[in-house]
């Protein structure tokens, strides 16, 4: 048996991205940023103490927006760190702290990883990847899992797999052209919620994130859930295999509730 662990969209730097606690001082006032910073230790007490629990890891994936950028469409005035040398940094840390035997990841989203260039490579040096790519598949005991960051969203719930079973049915034309390998497990991320489908002989499931909800696009713009956390396999062979999804839950509804 292998144990496979995903994870993906850290959004280090950013004010709730996961932040390693060396990253991470705290404010010398009350207020909404020490509020920020309790989330963001709560979140990395949750995402290491799910690491540790899951160890030994024998692969883990990484798909995706490692890194939040400098955030110029608010001015970078989410960020903890606008320093993408320090977000690299942070990033690599928290994948270091898995010990996996083998690291693969997938590039992330340009505006976040780089538009001119792709930090994730710098991450990838440090963390001795294995490959760093667009999308990629990877054979663990004769189960493939397809793995790329982006994927589409859907602004309804019941149409939040729409998307992987789609990319699902394209895979399967693709290998018929020659072109790719088989998936049996379609693993896309980006879309920061936890949503999964299937049928005989194949799984399609998109990761829940590692930034937690709090972001201004998310509470001004979007709409829908969001998950915190990641997914495990694991894997005897490609007919026998289990797999679990970790999710945070802080159970901080009243915290929104104004009473007069």
């Amino acid at each position: 048996m292998k144990r496979v662990v995903i994870v993906s969209d850290f959004h280090c730097g950013h004010q709730v991205g996961l932040t390693p606690p060396d990253f991470d001082a705290v404010p010398s006032s009350e207020g909404q940023r020490r509020q920020l910073y309790k989330t963001r230790r709560r979140c990395w007490d949750f995402y290491k103490e799910t690491i540790e629990a899951l160890k030994p890891i024998d692969l883990l994936i990484v798909n995706g927006d490692c890194v939040d950028g400098k955030a110029p469409r608010s001015g970078g005035t989410e960020l903890i760190t606008s320093d993408r040398t320090e977000q690299v940094d942070m990033a690599a840390q928290a994948i270091k702290i898995a010990d996996a035997s083998n690291v693969v990841m997938s590039y992330g989203t340009p505006y976040h990883t780089g538009d001119l260039e792709d930090w994730e490579n710098e991450v990838a040096k440090q963390v001795e990847a294995l490959k760093i790519g667009g999308h990629d598949w990877v054979d663990v005991n004769g189960l493939v899992f397809d793995y790329k960051h982006f994927v589409g969203s859907s602004a309804v719930p019941y149409g939040r797999h729409t998307a992987v079973a789609r990319d699902r049915l394209w895979g399967i034309l693709w290998a018929e052209h020659g072109e790719y390998p088989r998936g049996d497990i379609i693993v896309r991320s980006h879309v920061h919620y936890f949503d999964y489908c299937g049928g005989f002989g194949w799984l399609g499931l998109t990761t829940p994130a590692l930034q937690f909800y709090g972001t201004k696009f998310g509470t001004r713009k979007a709409t829908g859930t969001v998950d915190y956390g990641l997914v495990s396999f694991d894997v005897e062979s490609k007919e026998k295999y289990s797999w679990q999804s970790h999710v945070f839950k802080p159970r901080l509804s009243r915290q929104h509730v104004i009473t007069v």
